[in-house]
């Protein structure tokens, strides 16, 4: 999403440290079977929780590391497009918050781009101006792609799955920094449908980052 604000801390680096070391031996262990495999990680949590931070982290430590990647968030796959998302919720009851509001069927294919070395465009909203762009995107200089986002880690063909425990209860601060979306009483019901949508995912995760950004393996 272009114009993103990131609040990275010490936590953030930590936690995407350990990460970092799960996804090298990982990668490591299919490379030896598959040696151009391309290895998709992704991310998952309720917002404000510090997966963008994480990804951003996570990426820069892959790049030090020799690994070419690219970040793809879930954010710029909403069906709704921005201006048109808060009267259409509101019109339906909130109802529609959740798993179905995003286009499962573009991201799957741009992580088929992103496997069969495609050059595509992809969308990408401007947070400035609420508005869907295209950008150009070349899979052949990709190595490794994150996918972060609310409920990421529900996205098929994903190689590791980390889930980021803290809720938006406990987010709230990090929220309004961010200053993504108002802090009314309309976000206030957003967040408690995504909440409910987000936590139902934690079974499938490989990883868990707790409360602390510690992170441990799912049991």
């Amino acid at each position: 999403m272009l114009g993103d604000v990131l609040l990275i801390n010490d936590q953030h680096k930590s936690a995407a440290k350990v990460i970092l070391d799960r996804v090298l031996v990982d990668r490591r262990e299919i490379e030896q079977q598959q040696p151009d495999y391309k290895f998709v990680v992704a991310i998952s949590g309720e917002s404000g929780a510090g997966k963008s931070e994480i990804s951003h982290s996570l990426a820069l430590l892959l790049k030090r590391s020799n690994v070419r990647v690219k970040i793809l968030h879930t954010d710029n796959y909403y069906r709704v497009p921005p201006l048109e998302r808060r009267e259409h919720r509101i019109r339906n009851d909130y109802e529609s918050v959740g798993f179905n509001e995003y286009d499962w069927q573009l991201l799957h294919r741009n992580i088929e781009d992103f496997r069969n070395n495609k050059r595509v465009f992809i969308p990408c909203i401007d947070i400035i101006t609420e508005e869907i762009d295209q950008l150009f995107t070349d899979f052949s200089k990709i190595q490794l792609l994150i996918i972060d986002g609310l409920y990421a880690i529900r996205t098929d063909d994903i190689d590791l799955r980390v889930f980021i425990s803290l809720t938006y209860h406990e987010t709230k601060i990090n929220q309004m920094l961010r200053c993504k979306e108002p802090a009314d009483g309309y976000r206030w019901k957003v967040l408690e449908r995504e909440h409910h949508h987000v936590q139902s995912l934690k079974p499938l995760a490989d990883l868990h980052v707790d409360n602390n950004y510690d992170v441990v393996e799912a049991s």
